[in-house]
């Protein structure tokens, strides 16, 4: 369960850094982009007891249409509303550099194979903002 929650954790960190990070060269014009897609960005992978290593992968990136009316009360969604998330990933794990005694240097996080706009899961995503 832990293990599970780290992971939906790094996915919804993934795909909120994504949205700051550079986008694969395209023709695309993100000012005017709806859908959702595989994005590559870098962010810090860390762990207590070791140092932090820099990691390219690709996460999701977009936003989705939606006909639904916005909520006006926080937390201001709906958990059915339509969020660009992760169709498939590919676990993948790298060591960490310069790890203390004991500490396991092993990082595991998802890389994006495909994307999709669908109902926001748990499973995948933190689905409400605070």
């Amino acid at each position: 369960m832990k293990c599970q929650r780290m992971i939906q954790t790094i996915l919804s960190v993934l795909i909120l850094a994504s949205c700051i990070t550079t986008l694969k060269p395209s023709n695309t014009n993100l000012q005017t982009f709806i859908g959702c897609a595989v994005r590559e960005f870098t962010f810090l992978a860390k762990k207590p007891g070791c140092k932090g290593l820099r990691i390219t992968t690709d996460a999701c990136w977009g936003r989705c249409e939606t006909w639904e009316k916005p909520v006006l009360d926080a937390p201001y969604i709906e958990a059915h509303h339509r969020v660009c998330t992760y169709n498939e990933t590919k676990l993948m794990t790298v060591n960490l550099p310069n790890c203390a005694t004991k500490v396991d240097p092993l990082f595991t996080y998802p890389k994006a194979i495909r994307c999709d706009c669908s109902v926001c899961l748990t499973t995948t995503t933190e689905c409400e903002t605070t």
